[in-house]
């Protein structure tokens, strides 16, 4: 709890943190807009595919337009200030950069970031959750190897979660459940990119003035994102799945208890030790009141009697049993917490989450009916959703990683709710994703 403290310290003695960030869209704009308000840390770059929308989002967020005018990465480091680019490269390769954030959110040129930023001596916070879903325990390997440090982005709910699982085991509880929240309804499944904004709560007015991109926030809506994020939690904590996707079971923060036990004891979970998410949602579409929608939660077990009546003392809320309880962080605020990562992994050299295991895979689910011949869109699309699922299920049965089901050809016809396969889709096996994706298939599972 000293994380500021330290900042401090840096700032006073003229050696910030030097950080460049890779994608300024959303989450990275979100970082900018707080990073102007933390001493110890500095922007040293920006790597865009279009620079003038990253100028815009500074002006938008208040940097004045000096402090981001730097001709290159040299004067920004001398001046401390921010050089805005379209090269990426030229971030991985700055000497005096420590830290790379990636937060593209394109799953596959995220790996070839990563994978770049690792072979510069770099450490690497990845924002990009779809990389780390597919391959996160490869990019892990690839780190160590190199001696650096690979760390999921604190403010998504991946690496919250994975902090709150932290927490119970150092503290000696068994973890029974953990997982995040959600809006969730069956027909969401369907959901495009045309239709988002119907279900999510928002008007396309409020979407436009926060510059929201449809298709990502589909992602979430659709089911893909929070079995993309579910994944994360699992293989960064080493919890199972279910065996056919998330349940999405409804109920608010005080149902969690209740929810998340064994079905044998009452509650929807296969067996204790499994990720799961809750939606604030009842079956007929109506409101749960005191939900965890954006926030994310850990469900433990007093296995004595000594500490279930510890929790009786204490006025804890738990199932009826009185032995299952859940701790939470009701929101996350993404890239307005990013800053904790940076300073983590810069100042302690500590990830904040990581994978350290293959347990969870995200397959490509057809949205409806797919021809021979259509072209696969992603997360968020309108063709394909993402299921969670074992990734020993996955890989025997050659499922296709949503992570790689981005502007891929189907070779094949695949049926609404089917999972596509490999042999289903016409797929580059030369870029760095697919290539890394098969390096720990048969490996780790």
């Amino acid at each position: 709890m000293n994380l500021f403290t330290k900042l401090k310290q840096r700032e006073q003695e003229g050696t910030p943190i030097k950080v460049g960030l890779i994608g300024g869209g959303k989450f990275g704009t979100m970082f900018l807009s707080q990073v102007t308000r933390l001493p110890g840390i500095h922007v040293v770059g920006i790597a865009d595919l279009f620079p003038s929308a990253v100028q815009s989002n500074l002006e938008l967020v208040g940097w004045p337009k000096a402090s981001y005018s730097a001709a290159n990465l040299e004067e920004a480091v001398s001046k401390r200030t921010t050089h805005v680019t379209d090269d990426w490269r030229s971030l991985v390769e700055q000497p005096e950069i420590e830290i790379i954030i990636e937060a593209t959110g394109n799953p596959m040129a995220a790996v070839e970031h990563c994978l770049g930023a690792f072979h510069q001596n770099k450490h690497v916070i990845n924002v990009t959750v779809e990389a780390d879903a597919f391959c996160g325990y490869g990019l892990a390997l690839k780190a160590k190897e190199a001696g650096v440090i690979y760390s999921m982005a604190y403010g998504d709910q991946p690496a919250l979660a994975c902090e709150l699982v932290d927490w119970a085991r150092a503290s000696g509880f068994k973890v029974v459940a953990a997982g995040r929240g959600h809006k969730w309804l069956p027909h969401y499944r369907h959901s495009t990119p045309d239709t988002v904004w119907d279900h999510w709560g928002l008007t396309a007015e409020q979407a436009k003035r926060g510059r929201l991109n449809p298709k990502m926030f589909n992602a979430f809506l659709d089911g893909s994102k929070p079995a993309i994020e579910s994944a994360a939690i699992a293989n960064g904590t080493g919890l199972d799945v279910p065996t056919n996707g998330l349940l999405f079971p409804p109920g608010s923060v005080d149902d969690i208890p209740t929810l998340m036990r064994p079905k044998e004891l009452g509650g929807v979970l296969e067996r204790a030790g499994m990720v799961e998410v809750v939606s604030c949602l009842t079956l007929d579409g109506q409101q749960i009141p005191n939900d965890i929608r954006k926030g994310v939660w850990v469900c433990i077990e007093a296995d004595t009697d000594y500490h279930k009546n510890c929790f009786e003392e204490y006025k804890v809320v738990t199932d009826p049993s009185g032995r299952f309880m859940v701790n939470h962080k009701r929101w996350h605020l993404i890239g307005l917490e990013l800053a904790i990562s940076v300073a983590s992994v810069g100042l302690r050299e500590e990830a904040t989450g990581f994978a350290t295991s293959f347990r969870a895979d995200v397959v490509a689910i057809a949205k409806r009916n797919l021809a021979a011949g259509e072209m696969l869109d992603g997360e968020g699309g309108y063709t394909v959703s993402g299921g969670l699922r074992p990734a020993s299920i996955s890989v025997e049965n050659r499922y296709l990683p949503l992570g790689l089901a981005h502007n891929v050809v189907l070779k094949n016809a695949v049926q609404e709710g089917q999972a596509v396969k490999w042999d289903d889709v016409d797929i580059d096996t030369t870029t760095a994703a697919y290539k890394l994706r098969k390096e720990i298939e048969p490996k780790y599972v």
